[in-house]
């Protein structure tokens, strides 16, 4: 009984548009419309204030063939509820006209009907922006770094209002289109942790020399302050003395060790700089990462790689289980690597690497003009116009970029032996290199853009173990490949996903964790998100 209004509205609107029916066209009705069962007119829009609206509003209604849409109460208050809601998602509800909602739906009844059909129209935006916002994100990433190429996320708001309002799921539609990755419902926890800390006004610690077990130092005091704060002090009293004793070094490396640092008790640089962020700082962090975790996939795939830039860290995840992780360099902050989605399409063995023209102009060609034994010691051809082989010798160092450069396969050569291959603008990939001595470096953004992968052979193996017939089960293929030192590709069947992807913080079993924003989007992120 409760949505006999349907019914009617199907009888009216068929009286209405049977004039119309040979050419297809919908004539939409004209009368108000009383639903007996909730006791409420629904009114007909007028078309002067449909006309003044947004290309998308004026769909909308059309959906609900020109009649108000938020009429019954129970919606009302769903939409309400969820706005309301949204600073658990890290979201500002006055973005989403909160106060000017509550103050006309407390008089709903006793407006006129002008006044209630511009409500009706203000509702109808405020879902639109929110969904939006829930679905994608508020801000667009390439409004902060223009070299982001995630897979587009088409929003469907007409149809997801559509369903929502005549069978009163306005909050459970809502709610499902936020993410659902478990990662985004650690970071709302890390978002509720870190509101319950104290307010804090941090004095800045300087940073003289490094701190080490049993020295005495005036600054150990606030460091000892800084860390009971954080809760990685645990002593209970108050008196903080200047030495730097068992239990602080045992707090320090945990404090460390949730910050992506050397947890070896050691108090450099980078550790005074982590301990120098404060509360609200750390809170616009989280509220960033929520942020892009909403312009990330809503499905990341059955199988994938991810790549999280500011972790120096890669994760195989099959059927939502870590099965392989490997460090990695990644691109330094003059050439970052870009943040994308893509999907891999073969492997490369032993591959031969063409000089990129950024490094032909900031590297080899200096190398180079000072010594043309630079071009035997590192292996690399030369190739005019033509394509045909140049020598060294007859090399013109005024002109590089009329060149190209190829590198010899090998264990020593800059993409080692494999690469990992997928589709993107960026020409980027994944692969191995011949300076494996970076990833024992705590801070690994040091690469041209490209990531650099640690013990890849094995993860390409593991990789390929899961294809079908027998050839790459046990890895022994792969190893004959690699001997014979030819170039090989070998395509991957199976569809994994490549993500790379940038968060600085989440939250696990060891509390909050925070990385180095190496690229320095938090704080772009976070303007644009409060604008």
């Amino acid at each position: 009984m409760k949505h006999t209004i349907s019914i009617i509205l199907l009888i009216v609107l068929g009286f209405f548009s049977c004039k119309k029916e040979e050419n297809k066209e919908v004539l939409f009705a004209q009368h108000d419309i009383v639903d007996t069962v909730r006791n409420v007119t629904i009114h007909v829009m007028p078309q002067d204030l449909l006309e003044s609206q947004s290309d998308s509003v004026q769909a909308y209604y059309r959906k609900f063939k020109n009649y108000e849409i938020w009429y019954d109460r129970e919606n009302r208050e769903d939409l309400i509820a969820q706005i309301e809601n949204c600073k658990y998602e890290g979201l500002n509800p006055e973005d989403y006209n909160l106060n000017k909602i509550y103050n006309i739906e407390i008089k709903r009844d006793s407006l006129e009907k002008e006044e209630l059909l511009a409500y009706d129209v203000l509702l109808t935006e405020t879902f639109e922006k929110l969904a939006t916002h829930f679905y994608k994100g508020k801000v667009n990433p390439k409004e902060v770094a223009p070299n982001w190429d995630l897979f587009e996320k088409k929003t469907a708001v007409a149809n997801w209002l559509e369903e929502a309002i005549p069978t009163n799921k306005v909050a459970t539609t809502l709610k499902g289109l936020l993410p659902k990755h478990w990662q985004y419902q650690q970071l709302k926890r890390a978002l509720v942790e870190i509101d319950q800390f104290p307010a804090s006004t941090f004095d800045s610690i300087r940073f003289v020399k490094k701190i080490k077990l049993n020295d005495t130092l005036p600054a150990l005091k606030k460091i000892k302050e800084r860390l009971f704060f954080w809760k990685d002090y645990k002593r209970k009293d108050t008196l903080y003395t200047a030495v730097y004793d068992t239990i602080t070094f045992k707090a320090m490396k945990r404090f460390q060790t949730r910050h992506g640092l050397l947890a070896d008790g050691v108090v450099g640089a980078s550790t005074i700089k982590a301990l120098n962020y404060n509360k609200e700082t750390r809170k616009q962090q989280i509220l960033s990462n929520l942020e892009r975790w909403r312009w990330y996939p809503k499905d990341l795939g059955k199988q994938y790689i991810i790549v999280n830039l500011p972790e120096f860290m890669l994760h195989y995840v099959v059927d939502q289980d870590t099965v392989a992780e490997r460090k990695v360099v990644v691109g330094r902050p003059k050439r970052m690597t870009p943040v994308l989605s893509s999907k891999l399409s073969n492997f490369v063995f032993n591959p031969t690497w063409t000089v990129p023209p950024t490094i032909i102009k900031e590297d080899l060609a200096v190398e180079a003009a000072k010594n043309r034994g630079y071009f035997s010691r590192s292996r690399i051809t030369i190739y005019n116009s033509k394509n045909q082989e140049v020598s060294p010798v007859n090399w013109n160092p005024n002109k590089p970029n009329n060149y190209r450069y190829v590198q010899t396969p090998g264990y020593n050569n800059s993409l080692g032996l494999v690469k990992f291959n997928f589709p993107n603008s960026h020409l980027v990939y994944l692969h191995d290199t011949n300076h494996r001595e970076m990833f024992a470096y705590n801070y690994r953004a040091l690469s041209s853009g490209c990531v650099r992968v640690e013990n890849p052979v094995v993860l390409a193996k593991q990789i390929l173990s899961s294809q079908e017939g027998d050839r790459w089960k046990s890895g022994e293929e792969v190893d004959k490949i690699i001997a014979k030192k030819d170039t090989y590709m070998v395509k991957v069947k199976q569809s994994i996903y490549i993500h790379q992807l940038y968060w600085t913080c989440w939250m696990n079993k060891n509390g909050l964790q925070f990385r180095e924003d190496i690229y320095n989007l938090d704080l772009r992120v976070y303007s644009k998100l409060r604008s």
